[in-house]
């Protein structure tokens, strides 16, 4: 069964609840916390984008085509399609000799406000550099080039995904019972909570190598090219000093590597909802002592307040005590 984790107050009364499991996990892969059901199996959606990084890395392609750690932290990235993406992203492409049309993440517009609204009013439209896994989509056209693959790197039966499935299987610990296909078109390989956090635990704790503590220390320097001004993942990161790399994923997911602890989270609220997601991370950040309570950016997301129309404060969201 699942547990309540965060509930959303107006006033006086109890007007919902965000149901979820959650999970705290060492290298080992030993459960060290847990709430609702750690074995829940899910898709954890772009909260595994380190994970389907770390063969890159591992197979010397990143250094073949000589990776910055900035470009280690956009391969991971969930990014709102601001222009500290969107240049990013095309100068890896030229530099692979590449271009928009060899990306098969789709387009959308660009999560952030500022930069939709810019192309709307100049009447442009987005492109496949404004997907947020555009920067995922660099790192596997990398992997592909350097393998000498074709050009549909994500096919589930492609050798890309197929090195992706194998490492995910290795950090898991667990072998996949399957795969759904992601809102980017690759292949998005499922597991337990447990598995999840065990991966976190052990992408931290460096048991992969070089590698893994590469791709970590990249997120940890550079949050705001994994997500961006005003997100989650960025603030919170910021808010922590990087000793914590936190990634979000579709539908409720969220996990978070502790490399001094050794620990890895991983937390899927019910029903998608991402305040949820946000409450019950920086909640469990707070109850593990790596993050201060009393900070602007932690309060943000662990206890926000609801306003109306009007600007004024008529209720909030918190964690449910069993997180406290």
């Amino acid at each position: 069964m699942s547990e309540v984790l965060v509930e959303v107050w107006r006033g006086s009364f109890l007007e919902c609840q965000h149901r979820g499991h959650a999970v705290i996990v060492n290298s080992v892969g030993d459960i060290i916390e847990s709430w609702g059901n750690p074995f829940e199996e899910i898709l954890p959606r772009s909260s595994s984008k380190i994970l389907q990084a770390l063969p890159m890395v591992e197979s010397g392609a990143a250094d073949a085509f000589g990776l910055t750690p900035a470009q280690l932290a956009l391969s991971c990235a969930s990014h709102q399609g601001d222009p500290l993406h969107t240049s990013a992203v095309s100068n890896w492409l030229s530099a692979l000799n590449l271009s928009e049309n060899d990306l098969r993440c789709g387009t959308h517009w660009p999560a952030g406000k500022k930069t939709s609204n810019e192309l709307v009013k100049s009447g442009k439209k987005p492109c496949q550099i404004h997907n947020n896994c555009s920067g995922k989509h660099c790192g596997f056209l990398t992997f592909n080039k350097y393998l000498a693959g074709d050009t549909d790197y994500v096919n589930i039966n492609h050798p890309v995904q197929k090195a992706v499935l194998l490492a995910f299987e290795e950090m898991t610990g667990e072998t996949s019972s399957g795969h759904g296909i992601d809102g980017c078109s690759a292949p998005n390989f499922s597991t337990s909570l447990k598995g999840l956090a065990t991966a976190m635990a052990r992408m931290g704790s460096g048991v992969r190598g070089n590698a893994s503590i590469r791709l970590v220390e990249a997120m940890a320097k550079y949050p705001l090219l994994v997500a961006g001004e005003g997100r989650a993942c960025t603030e919170l990161m910021g808010a922590i000093g990087g000793r914590v790399v936190l990634k979000t994923g579709a539908e409720g997911v969220f996990t978070a590597i502790l490399p001094d602890e050794g620990l890895g989270i991983a937390l899927k609220i019910e029903d998608g909802a991402t305040r949820g997601s946000e409450s019950a991370i920086a909640a469990l950040l707070v109850r593990l002592g790596v993050a201060n309570k009393a900070h602007p950016m932690v309060q943000k997301r662990m206890c926000p307040t609801l306003k109306n129309a009007a600007g004024l404060i008529v209720g909030g969201i918190r964690p449910a005590e069993v997180l406290l």
